[in-house]
Order: C-alpha cells, then structure tokens, then sequence
C-alpha cells in the first residue's frame, strides 16, 4: 500500500482560536503521519493565525497559509477558495479535507486513504461522529439532519468534507471546489466527483465533530444550508418532499377539530423521520434528548422548506459569524 507520507492534508479556518489546537494536534498525530498539514487561514483577528505561526515555526509538517483572499471581503466562497489554495500548495497526489471544528483519532487518516493508495477508487468518504464528551441535547437531536452519526461503526452514506480524500487528478477534472457558494460547496464538489468516478465509503475514518448547538443554532445552521440549496438549484425533491410535510401538520392541527387520527399519522410520520436511524441511541442520552430530537424533527421542515424557496429568489450572498463585519 502507498505509504500515508504521499497524502496531504487539508483545511481553511477563519477566527477558530478555541478549536485549531484541537485539530491541528490531532492531524500531526496521525500514525502513520502525512506529509504535510495545510492550514489556510483567511485573515483572522482572535490569534488563530499567531498560534498556527508559533506552531509552524516548531513543526515542519505544518504548512500554515495566510491568505486574506479566502473571506468575505474578496470571495463568495472562501471555504472552498481557501480548500482550493491548500491543494495547490499541497505537494501530494493524494489529498484529505479535514475541518477546524473536529478532532481526529490517530488512525483516520490511514483508514480514509486505504482506498484511493489501494487503487481501488480516487474518491473517499469518511463521515463525521458526534463527539461523545460533552454534546447538548441539541448536538443529539440535530445530528443525523447534518449527517452527523452516534453510533462510531454506522457505515458511511452521505459527503462532508469534515472527512474526504480524493486524487489531485481528480480534483482537477471536477474543476476544484465551487467558489460561488459560502455552504454546501462539499455536497457541490461531491455530486461532481460521483459523476466523474465510484465512491468508497470508510466506515472507520469519522471525524470526530463538537458543535455544541442550541436550538437556535441547530436551526440557524439548517437554515444557512437549504438556502445555499436554493440558491445553487440543488435538491429539489428535498424541498417537496419537507413542504409536504408541513402542509401535512398544517392539516393535522386543522382537523383535530373532527378526528385526531390526521394528527396521530402525522405524529407517527415525523417519529418515523426522527429516529428510524438511530433512535436507541438518543434514547441513551435521556428523555431531554428525545424531547429534543422530536422537538428538531418537527422544525426541519418548515425550516427547510421556507429556506430552500427563501434560496431560489435570492440574489445577496450568505454570511457567517466568522465574518462578521466584512
């Protein structure tokens, strides 16, 4: 098998100076270890930048780039612009997205390129797991809505870029990563890359992911990437099939007045959407994470559905707290 020393790997961050220790840490201490680590950082002002600076200055893997053009301020999309900057900088054929807000077990790395060093795919998914130490009840309900898992060997279905690997050939056959869209870009980039070639899942190479939601933020989150949806025409059927669902609780509220059984369908619809992938799971957590997630699954919907048609007229670009003020 190749050796990992022929993979770099990559991330863009912006003002993350509580969690950029976390995960820079946790990538140099992959065994086997990468070639490189590429940070690009988009101009930050909370010291993000000077601790990648000191680090890099000790730690020769450690590739740390400024490059203010991956904000707001010079780009639509400065996550993907500072992805796309990273690869380039990169000295290997083989590249793995990481994400500033995830730690990494010391084997992810190794597992998420097996694949792709194999010869048997150029195009790898890891998933992300929700951090056990510490979650909210919102981080548990919220979870599976962002492809998120509980269970550590749940096999792997849908993309995030908090855990990819690809070839740089193939990256440069899909055009890089879509500079047009603030979210959603790693779905934009991963609907290209399955067109182009077959996709291998890795079970064992989750990102370790720490949101640390509240309702609020669950929801605000949800919000942010139906409208990138809309707004990329994207995922159409999703939209139809959550609008459906709101007209259906619309219906069921309104007929409570003749029969509750509208209502009891409904309910069993949206138990149904909430836990049929991992509901003895959240049952683990307690009764406030079972409120939670039923609580969440009724919101999506609406949230979704509002957002997602909010994205189709839209013309005014998206932004985040990381940009605050640009």
């Amino acid at each position: 098998m190749q050796s990992e020393a022929f993979v770099s790997v990559v991330l863009t961050e912006l003002n993350e100076a509580e969690e950029i220790a976390r995960a820079v840490d946790s990538l140099l201490a992959q065994e086997p270890g990468a070639a490189e680590v590429v940070v690009v950082d988009g101009g930050s002002s909370d010291g993000t930048w000077e601790w990648l600076e000191a680090r890099a200055k000790i730690e020769p893997r450690l590739i740390a780039i400024r490059d203010e053009s991956c904000s707001l301020k010079h780009s639509d999309g400065p996550v993907s612009r500072g992805r796309n900057v990273a690869i380039r900088a990169a000295k290997s054929a083989i590249i793995a997205c990481a994400d500033a807000g995830c730690t990494y077990a010391p084997g992810w790395l190794a597992n998420l390129t097996a694949p792709i060093a194999r010869g048997e795919s150029e195009y790898a998914l890891g998933g992300s797991l929700l951090d056990p130490h510490g979650p909210t009840a919102w981080d548990v309900a919220s979870a599976p809505y962002f492809s998120v898992q509980l269970d550590p060997n749940a096999p792997t279905k849908s993309c995030t870029a908090r855990s990819m690997a690809f070839t740089r050939a193939l990256w440069e056959r899909v055009g890089g990563f879509p500079e047009e869209v603030l979210v959603g870009e790693d779905t934009l980039f991963d609907f290209a890359a399955r067109r182009a070639t077959s996709t291998a899942f890795v079970n064992n190479a989750k990102a370790m992911y720490r949101p640390q939601n509240t309702y609020y933020l669950a929801c605000h989150q949800m919000a942010r990437y139906a409208m990138s949806d809309g707004m990329a025409r994207v995922r159409t059927a999703r939209l139809v099939r959550n609008a459906a669902r709101c007209l259906l609780e619309v219906a069921a509220l309104a007929a409570l007045l003749w029969t509750p059984w509208i209502f009891v369908i409904a309910l069993g619809i949206e138990l149904h959407y909430g836990f049929r992938r991992d509901g003895v799971r959240v049952a683990r957590y307690g009764l406030r994470a079972v409120a939670a997630r039923l609580a969440f699954s009724v919101s999506v919907p609406w949230v979704v559905a509002w957002n997602h048609a909010l994205g189709l007229v839209r013309r005014e670009r998206q932004t985040n707290w990381q940009n605050r003020g640009q």
